[in-house]
């Protein structure tokens, strides 16, 4: 059996960069909520991170106005939620990353947690997302994954 050829893709170049991202700021949010709370933790974050927004829209902006913009698809109203599971992020993480768990412990079941949904979303076509059926192979390849998962937590907690 062949192994499928590896093709190169921004997409997962930038998937792994926010990946690794994610685990600074899980860190960086955790040590903040130790040192005050979990709730103040997440505002600093998210007001950081709006100030951080604002200015990149205004460099994509000024990129991109030669470029015309479609406004025939509209945005549907729930895509403005994200902003709420952002924020529970910001303080769960913050209470289990000073927890037995520490941050592979925490980030290792977000990934699980991430993984699960994935699926279940691309699944049942979830968000507006194309609908693709779990197939053996997709299931075959999370095992490791959540076996990896395991060792990760039983020998953090042991």
């Amino acid at each position: 059996m062949a192994l499928p050829k590896f093709k190169f893709d921004i997409h997962l170049v930038t998937a792994l960069i926010g990946g690794a991202i994610l685990a600074v700021m899980i860190q960086y949010n955790g040590q903040l909520a130790e040192a005050t709370s979990p709730i103040h933790a997440s505002w600093f974050a998210h007001v950081i991170g709006a100030l951080a927004s604002i200015g990149l829209i205004f460099i994509v902006k000024n990129r991109k106005q030669n470029q015309q913009h479609s406004t025939e698809q509209k945005t549907p109203l729930w895509a403005y939620s994200g902003g709420i599971p952002g924020a529970l992020i910001v303080v769960l993480s913050g209470i289990t990353i000073n927890s037995e768990l520490g941050l592979a412990g925490t980030l290792v079941l977000g990934l699980v947690g991430q993984i699960v949904w994935g699926l279940v979303c691309d699944h049942l076509g979830w968000f507006g997302i194309e609908k693709k059926a779990i197939n053996w192979k997709g299931m075959f390849s999370i095992v490791p994954i959540l076996l990896g998962s395991f060792v990760i937590i039983y020998t953090r907690l042991s």
